[in-house]
């Protein structure tokens, strides 16, 4: 069975251990790839086991569900929209048209955006080619460095809106593999994130391996942020959040109603 995860931190610390053959009985082969990659692949149906965007997950509900255990959730970890000094907010770069950071900018601030993988957003505003750009994963932590300023916290506006953890990044698993395979699949990943935690030298060269930004100090606190007690167990906060997300994007018009249950095949 195949993987997909991002190079991120996160990613490749919980999914070491289960892609690497420290589970017993299940085997599974990483595919990785940036997110809004997989984010499209979701919409093919192409891996059983998958971490996706919120946001796509909202797309595929038809052949996905949410798995309980390996998303990334909380508070004080959202996408930031930054810009050079004084510049004026014109085109917006995004992570993607199916990330859920291009989903809370258009709930946000609605503007015009392009789109581009993550790591490319920092040049491409250095360079002039945007106005400014919605950062993720290791740059939210390295913007500082090339000279850009914050302008939104989309995590802080949300938590703001809607008193509730942000939903960013889930691990869905294709509704044909069945409940049961569904259901060791997740205790699977929770298993994968325990091995994470009691033994984090294990995975450092795997993390630094694949990481876009090497210090390890923005590697540490990348993982510090989100990796936490919702990739362990969603719960009744964590499903509500995600709901209410879900809700505001089919009130506006940015996804369409499902009859699928977002965490229950």
């Amino acid at each position: 069975m195949k993987l997909g995860y991002s190079f991120c931190p996160n990613d490749t610390f919980i999914f070491h251990a289960l892609t690497h053959g420290r589970i017993p009985g299940v085997e599974v082969e990483e595919v990785l790839a940036d997110v809004e990659t997989l984010n499209q692949w979701a919409a093919e149906g192409r891996l059983e086991l998958t971490k996706v965007s919120y946001h796509a997950l909202f797309h595929v509900l038809d052949g996905y569900v949410a798995l309980r255990s390996g998303g990334a959730l909380g508070r004080g970890v959202g996408p930031l929209l930054v810009a050079r000094p004084g510049a004026r907010l014109g085109k917006v770069a995004t992570p993607g048209l199916w990330t859920t950071a291009h989903l809370l900018l258009h709930l946000a601030q609605p503007q015009e955006t392009v789109c581009m993988r993550y790591d490319l957003i920092i040049p491409a505003i250095l360079k002039g080619e945007v106005d400014g750009g919605v950062l993720i994963h290791e740059s939210r932590f390295a913007f500082q460095q090339y000279g850009l300023e914050a302008r939104l916290d989309l995590g802080q506006w949300w938590e703001e809106q809607s008193g509730l953890p942000l939903p960013l990044g889930a691990i869905l698993a294709r509704r044909d593999l069945g409940t049961e395979r569904i259901r060791q699949l997740d205790a699977a990943v929770r298993q994968s994130l325990e091995n994470a935690w009691q033994n984090p030298a294990e995975s450092h060269e795997y993390i630094r391996q694949h990481a876009h930004e090497l210090s390890q100090q923005t590697i540490d606190r990348h993982i510090r942020t989100y990796v936490n007690d919702f990739s362990r167990e969603v719960g009744s906060e964590g499903e509500a959040a995600v709901a209410e997300l879900h809700r505001r994007a089919v009130s506006a018009g940015l996804v369409a109603p499902s009859r699928f249950s977002l965490f229950r095949a």
